[in-house]
């Protein structure tokens, strides 16, 4: 093989592993520089760090799938189906394949004795309630994510193509404040770019539902929108383990080697919010290229 092809080669190879480090450094900084923090919500300190930025290189397809342990990305896209959809009950997430929203819905004790919950498997107006259907002052609805659409398809950055869940004055209606809440969209020329920004992240168990989430969203409205994409930036300004999850994270998962970035495909013929709204499922995405350790099981804290 020519020289030059050799430090082709060497160098695609070190940029792969330098982004699937960067998931494992943030997990070594919260271990080696973390704060001890009580959780009234779940009853479970946190050590934690404030402010952490990841990028994701949507453009060259290095898919962020976690590698230093068994990572089910379907159900994180599922997820994301069910937020751009609207969807306000764990049961419709349920039917399309995601089971994460059944503990908050039903589980939850603050969430249980609010009067504002309507039954079993209500969510109440949390995230893609707020993204689709967010409400005016008058009583109307403004649909977010469509007007970003529209926009895009027609080459427009207004510089606030925002979807954002952050609705405070309707925090008492939902049972989770959002944690990832707000997604910026970018244009530069034939490009789309995101700036993704969370509040709040249990890094063990929930980045990985996210960054797959961030990678995904721009992929699916780059292609819907008829653009390129680029990069997806991450930004979290509380990043944390819990305690039950420290031992697992420090003594098993920060000892393994990573391996490459995967590549994600989606269906082409996917071609517009419609589309994702009527007929697109998890099993419209494939991994190509996953090679991952086992699978370790870190306890969720509702």
């Amino acid at each position: 093989m020519p020289l030059h092809q050799v430090r082709y080669k060497t160098l695609r190879t070190t940029q792969f592993y330098i982004k699937m480090k960067q998931y494992l450094e943030l997990c070594q900084r919260i271990v080696d520089e973390g704060v001890w923090v009580e959780n009234k919500r779940t009853g479970t300190k946190c050590l934690t760090v404030i402010n952490a930025d990841l990028e994701y290189d949507v453009a060259n397809n290095k898919f962020p799938l976690i590698t230093t342990r068994k990572s089910f990305y379907k159900a994180a896209i599922a997820e994301l189906l069910g937020y751009l959809r609207g969807y306000d009950s764990a049961a419709q997430f349920r039917d399309i394949g995601c089971m994460t929203w059944n503990a908050n819905a039903n589980e939850n004790k603050a969430w249980l004795e609010n009067p504002h919950r309507r039954g079993e498997d209500d969510m109440g107006r949390v995230y893609g309630v707020q993204g689709r259907s967010w409400q005016r002052p008058d009583g109307s609805h403004l649909d977010q994510l469509k007007k970003v659409i529209d926009n895009l398809s027609k080459g427009i950055d207004d510089r606030g193509e925002i979807v954002t869940f952050y609705n405070p004055g309707e925090f008492e209606l939902g049972c989770l404040r959002p944690c990832m809440h707000t997604h910026t969209f970018s244009l530069l020329g034939d490009t789309l770019y995101l700036t993704s920004y969370q509040r709040s992240c249990d890094v063990p168990l929930g980045l990985n539902f996210n960054q797959i989430q961030c990678f995904v969203l721009l992929a699916l409205v780059a292609q819907i929108t008829g653009h390129k994409p680029g990069k997806a930036y991450h930004k979290i300004a509380n990043a944390h383990i819990y305690e039950n999850q420290l031992e697992l994270m420090r003594d098993v998962q920060l000892k393994r080697e990573p391996f490459a970035s995967p590549e994600l495909k989606i269906n082409p013929n996917i071609k517009s919010l419609e589309d994702i709204e009527t007929w697109v499922t998890k099993d419209d995405f494939e991994v190509v290229g996953y090679q991952c350790h086992d699978a370790i099981k870190y306890p969720f804290s509702v």
